[in-house]
């Protein structure tokens, strides 16, 4: 029997009776299946079923292909890669352990850009969806899935799945209802423009749309999301912020931008958040976003006055910003719009939209070649994520790291990456603590010399010219010494140091 709550929660009358244990709607999955759940950087992720079928799968051995929006919390991943439930991950993680077996090679991690995934769910060109399973915060009158914190790929997997078991999470406000715009792009070859073209445009629907019959299960859950791990901005980012501040205010001087900005996008972690966050010190008013995650430092630019409007595809906060957030989201809901990712992703309305995007980079090299993935050329961390949609379609494609790593033991900024998710092609501006290198009309000789005048750490600038003027020497377009060019990678596995 559903109390008040749960009746409020779950509106299709019909649907009610469909209430059952987290065991028994984690055996509607079974072996060889390709099940797709919701969750998108820590937040909005079902967390009831997953753990179910991971202390199934410890007495009872099955694997499944796993599809999500992006990473997930609560341990999910881990409990599930320990369980030895995953065979396939798609198409982004950043856990500890999932990363150590993916890199061992027990499951098959297939790192993709976010907004491909299910586009190729669509086309067949991925396998189809067997059971998808979302966390919702209600169930419409009508059926309609109302999602949580996140977006992500869950409407999509709901929409294409055989079966469908909801999550109602009953921690999670009510009040996030009414969030989301649930907009499904058109079949192609005849397919229509995205009608996206501010961050306000509010084009789809407040819910998900499909079948009341399709929903096999519903669980009832009251587990919170996990919270970001977010350091408070130190003396480099802080630099990283001021250097890209005042090479913004130089745009805004010549005319090529107004103190409104673009729209801002920015990658997930620390030094983004940090940079994010050093807006507030700055001239810059009235901003508005369109992301993939909205961070801790949205809501600080929100509540300094700085930041209008924000559209992203998820919510992901650290432990204090939760607590201040979600009793006042009916204040900032008119300001917000959570999305399926391949909409706040998707090259075309990047494209339109004239997003300043912000990204973080593991390394580059002296010709703006950015590693976002691979320690070492081999060895993945998380994924390239969405930071590619971005990237190529930005009107300023902008990438962030410090210049060195593990106290001084590695370089960031290194003779040829190991490993190349962003090409020099995609990369307009590169900023460390250093300086900031401006790419923009630059041919890759005048690259790699701005490049290493502003953003190499000075233990490692005389070694990166030393191999530059030898590169240029031998001659090319884009010179190298192909036999050291990995050099630095080389020494770094051999002693623990590149230098």
């Amino acid at each position: 029997m559903l109390d008040g709550v749960e009746n409020d929660r779950i509106r299709h009358v019909g649907l009610r009776e469909r209430v059952t244990s987290a065991d028994e709607a984690a055996a509607l999955i079974e072996d060889g299946m390709t099940v797709g759940m919701s969750g998108f950087t820590r937040a909005g992720e079902a967390k009831a079923v997953p753990m179910a079928l991971a202390a199934r799968a410890r007495q009872h051995p099955l694997k499944i292909t796993l599809m999500t929006g992006a990473s997930l919390g609560n341990d999910l991943d881990k409990t599930l890669a320990e369980a030895h439930v995953l065979a396939r991950r798609i198409p982004f993680q950043s856990d500890p352990a999932l990363r150590k077996a993916i890199n061992r090679g027990e499951v098959m991690f297939i790192d993709q850009h976010l907004s491909e995934t299910v586009e190729m769910l669509r086309t067949r060109q991925l396998p189809r969806v067997d059971v998808a399973v979302v966390e919702a915060v209600a169930i419409t009158e009508n059926g309609g899935i109302v999602p949580t914190t996140s977006v992500g790929n869950s409407a999509s997997f709901a929409i294409l799945a055989e079966k469908v078991i909801v999550e109602i999470n009953l921690s999670q406000p009510a009040e996030l209802e009414g969030l989301h715009d649930i907009y499904i792009p058109t079949y192609r070859p005849n397919r229509m423009p995205i009608p996206v073209v501010t961050p306000e445009s509010r084009v789809g629907l407040p819910f998900i749309p499909i079948p009341p019959e399709k929903i096999a299960a519903i669980v009832v859950t009251e587990k919170l999301d996990s919270s970001a791990t977010i350091l408070d901005p130190d003396a480099d980012t802080r630099a990283i912020a001021g250097h890209l501040t005042e090479f913004l205010l130089h745009e805004v001087r010549a005319g090529r931008l107004d103190h409104t900005l673009q729209p801002l996008q920015a990658g997930i972690g620390t030094i983004a958040n940090a940079v994010l966050h050093g807006f507030i010190d700055t001239p810059f008013h009235d901003l508005k976003m369109y992301s993939e995650v909205l961070q801790d430092s949205t809501f600080d630019l929100f509540d300094a006055g700085k930041m209008r409007f924000a559209s992203g595809s998820s919510i992901t906060l650290s432990a204090q910003k939760y607590q201040q957030v979600l009793p006042r989201l009916v204040e900032y809901k008119p300001r917000l719009i959570l999305r399926p990712q391949e909409i706040s992703n998707h090259p075309e309305v990047v494209r339109r939209l004239g997003l300043i995007c912000i990204n973080t980079a593991l390394e580059f090299d002296i010709y703006g070649n950015v590693n976002s993935t691979h320690v070492g050329g081999t060895q993945m961390m998380n994924g390239i994520g969405g930071s590619g949609d971005f990237a190529r379609n930005a009107y300023l494609s902008v990438f962030v790291t410090k210049s060195v790593a593990k106290h001084g033991a590695v370089s960031s900024v290194v003779p040829m990456v190991s490993h190349v998710d962003h090409t020099e092609h995609d990369v307009d501006i590169l900023v460390t603590e250093v300086g900031l290198a401006d790419l923009r009309g630059l041919a890759p000789r005048e690259r790699a010399a701005t490049i290493i005048a502003n953003c190499v750490h000075p233990d490692y600038r005389p070694m990166l010219r030393d191999y530059y003027d030898r590169a240029c020497q031998r001659g090319g377009h884009t010179p190298h010494v192909l036999e050291e060019a990995l050099s630095w990678h080389v020494r770094l596995a051999e002693t623990g140091r590149m230098i």
